[in-house]
């Protein structure tokens, strides 16, 4: 087993350990707006790893610029498209969380805002 072998063997792992991660937060965490962030952060960056893992596997210039066009897509549209998704889900009354602190879209306030505040709580 050469050196590249176990480098893409890391990144495969890792990538798999982050989707797993994710499946598990699909899972244990408490609402859909927690949901969609961990698919859009941990899963986006586990298929990275594996895009990456599969290139140092198969490192032609093809692969390459396949796998480079992919990861580039995946960092636009994960992020947006799970925007888009608790978006759509806060506009159709999905209920959050009780253990949530904080709404900034029903006060219009950004949370680091108001948390940034010297002696400031979140709203009720």
């Amino acid at each position: 087993m050469t050196g590249w072998d176990l480098l893409a063997g890391a990144f495969l792992g890792t990538g798999t350990l982050l989707i797993a991660i994710t499946a598990l937060g699909m899972l244990r965490l408490p609402d859909i707006y927690n949901r969609m962030n961990a698919v859009a952060k941990a899963a986006s960056l586990g298929l990275i790893m594996i895009l990456l893992g599969v290139l140092v596997l198969i490192p032609s210039p093809r692969t390459a610029v396949v796998i480079v066009l992919a990861i580039l897509l995946q960092m636009i549209t994960a992020p947006v498209g799970g925007y888009a998704l608790a978006r759509a889900a806060y506009r159709s009354g999905t209920p959050m969380a009780p253990e949530s602190r904080f709404d900034a879209l029903a006060t219009g306030t950004p949370p680091d805002a108001v948390e940034s505040r010297p002696g400031s709580s979140p709203p009720p």
